[in-house]
């Protein structure tokens, strides 16, 4: 399987004998919330590289982080901090960040939610199993480096991240696209089921017209993640069979 690079082995590319029109072709996952816990290492990083960055501390206090995009809450930083976001002033912010998420993740007691090393392995084991990506707030790097600590960033072949847009479902609709290009197909947005912990994931899956599974393991409740109606909501994902997700 190619990595979340999108570097892509041929040997392992998606066989002639495709799946039914309209089975799950593709599984995307949040990251914080949904398959890991880090024990707030980004958000500890990211106040830390802002004071380090320009001097302004105390930031973070004032932001919500669930659901959010990286590139998002830092624009939400610079304006509580005074600070011009430019792509200059992201690039340094950034730098700062992976420098000091390593520490805290490395010092962190966190890892994998209840039943996701199960799930990943019962949708490797599927006959023409769905591929394996990405839909996250988080940088490309940042994601690479809280899934590599618990040895998961290889298990995705690709991933819409931070890096891509500030916004959420325009993260979606490039994940989407690359599932297409990766898969040589068009995918149509029932043969994708999107996995995340807050109503933004159910939100921007639904905006491409993906198929949602919302875990209560990030800290919202089960009953709001229902109000919002995802196809399933579940309080961890030791309460799903792979084959209950992906129709198989």
């Amino acid at each position: 399987m190619a990595d979340a690079q999108g570097e892509t082995n041929p040997t392992t590319r998606p066989s002639a004998n495709e799946p039914a029109r309209g089975a799950v072709r593709l599984v995307l996952f949040d990251i914080d919330g949904t398959l890991v816990s880090t024990g707030g290492a980004g958000m500890k990083a990211f106040g830390e590289a802002f004071e380090a960055a320009f001097g302004v501390g105390d930031v973070t206090g004032k932001i919500k982080f669930a659901g959010r995009t990286d590139y998002s809450l830092f624009r939400e930083m610079c304006r509580h901090g005074g600070i011009d976001c430019t792509a200059e002033t992201r690039d340094t912010f950034f730098s700062h960040y992976l420098r000091l998420v390593d520490g805290h993740l490395d010092a962190n007691t966190g890892g994998p939610f209840p039943g996701v090393l199960r799930m990943l392995d019962e949708i490797a084991a599927l006959p023409d199993a769905p591929t394996l990506g990405l839909l996250t707030g988080n940088i490309r790097e940042g994601a690479m480096r809280k899934l590599g600590v618990y040895g998961l960033w290889d298990r995705f072949a690709f991933g819409g991240f931070s890096d891509d847009d500030e916004d959420r479902n325009r993260i979606a609709a490039a994940a989407k696209t690359r599932g297409g290009e990766y898969l040589e197909c068009r995918l149509d947005g029932p043969e994708i089921v999107v996995v995340g912990d807050t109503p933004r994931d159910i939100a921007c899956g639904r905006h491409i017209g993906a198929r949602t599974l919302a875990v209560a393991t990030g800290g919202g409740t089960l009953e709001a993640l229902q109000e919002c109606e995802p196809d399933w909501a579940v309080p961890d994902l030791t309460h799903l069979s792979a084959a209950e997700v992906c129709g198989r």
